[in-house]
């Protein structure tokens, strides 16, 4: 089950379901977070959607609830596989589950450093950890905090947090193939950093428009443009701020792009940044290394120690530190930089996360689920679960 299904929701389970039964849930079919289209096309999977013209925060917890219990009731899994436990809807399929003594895989990408940690809400989530019978997680971090919250490291896979690589991969040598063209249709600069993120504040682009100033001021003349995808609340903060330091004709905001035009952008970009200053995976930097591009992440991001080699394929930054991101800014952007072969390498690296990634860390999930005993709550437990399930959960 996920929230809604985006382009990477549907290509796990599409990769996934080759060899088994899986019922993919979807909650809503609308977002007020993602505005993706929706993807309509063959599944290898059976896909439900709980509420098809209403989004999630329009409906009340109790109704998710009754239709989560009455869904899983009439397909009666052997297993059922949770996104996490910060919601009412997958703290409902866990209940139902616990209920009828069905193992739980739980999928989690949260990191220790995430956000502050408080004793009672690290208790409630040990608790609730303590009920799944295995887990699928992003990362080497990601392990770390599932085995700090008390699930066994024998018992928790990696692979959750993919992209279909190939689609970016083609998408870019497309667009590298007519760049001219493309260029001219898209308003794009010759050479630019892109970034690609909704314009909320742990995504730090102010600090990013400010390294990019730093940048700018440091590389004269031959200096790149900053082109940054996406939208949201502080959109016309930005602008404000990209006014105010000249920088209107070199920083560009294009707006949210769909899936099947973003591998464009990524094609003719000439590296990618992504300087969240919380961030639990970062999909983008998946999406910028298949599109063969260097890259330069946050140290807060979930996927730094898998997808970045320093110096290889790019650079691991602080978000906090304007001048050491302008200063990695002007290591990729100079004469001497390879930047082909970091984007090779950046292909290479990210090859080992992809759809078929995922399907065979969940099998080797449900396996480890399925060989436990069937799993027992006891009242302490049950209770959390059904107060959970009533409420929006804790955070992540």
């Amino acid at each position: 089950m996920f929230a809604m299904f985006g382009p990477y929701h549907i290509a796990r389970i599409n990769a996934a379901a080759i060899n088994d039964n899986i019922v993919g849930i979807e909650v809503s079919a609308t977002s007020n977070i993602y505005a993706w289209h929706k993807l309509l096309g063959t599944d290898s999977f059976q896909r439900v959607t709980l509420f098809s013209d209403a989004s999630i925060s329009q409906e009340s917890n109790g109704e998710i609830r009754a239709k989560v219990h009455a869904l899983l009731s009439k397909h009666q899994p052997d297993v059922v596989v949770v996104p996490g436990w910060a919601s009412s809807w997958a703290n409902s399929m866990l209940g139902w589950a616990m209920d009828n003594r069905v193992p739980a895989v739980l999928m989690s990408e949260s990191q220790a450093i995430d956000f502050d940690r408080v004793w009672w809400r690290e208790w409630i989530k040990r608790r609730v950890v303590g009920i799944y019978s295995a887990a699928i997680a992003g990362g080497r971090r990601h392990v770390q905090y599932l085995e700090q919250l008390g699930m066994p490291t024998e018992r928790i896979t990696t692979g959750y947090d993919v992209v279909d690589n190939e689609h970016f991969a083609a998408g870019a040598r497309r667009a590298r193939g007519r760049s001219e063209q493309l260029r001219r249709e898209l308003g794009l600069p010759k050479t630019f950093f892109l970034a690609s993120a909704r314009f909320v504040a742990n995504k730090n682009l102010p600090h990013l428009v400010e390294a990019f100033a730093r940048y700018r001021g440091k590389a004269g003349s031959d200096a790149w443009s900053l082109v940054i995808l996406g939208d949201g609340a502080l959109r016309p903060a930005l602008e404000q701020d990209i006014r105010e330091r000249g920088l209107s004709s070199l920083v560009l905001l294009p707006g949210f792009k769909q899936y099947d035009v973003l591998p464009y952008y990524y094609g003719l970009a000439s590296a990618f940044v992504h300087v969240s200053t919380s961030e639990q995976w970062g999909l983008v930097v998946n999406e910028a290394a298949a599109s063969g591009l260097p890259v330069i992440v946050s140290d807060r991001c979930g996927c730094a120690p898998e997808l970045v080699e320093t110096g290889i394929n790019g650079f691991i930054v602080d978000p906090y530190d304007v001048e050491s991101l302008a200063g990695a800014m002007c290591r990729i952007a100079s004469s001497g930089c390879d930047r082909v072969a970091m984007g090779m390498r950046s292909q290479e690296i990210v090859s080992r996360w992809g759809p078929e990634t995922f399907a065979k860390s969940l099998q080797r999930a449900v396996n480890i689920a399925l060989s436990r005993p069937k799993p027992f709550a006891g009242p302490v437990d049950r209770t959390i679960i059904e107060l959970l399930g009533r409420t929006c959960g804790s955070d992540c």
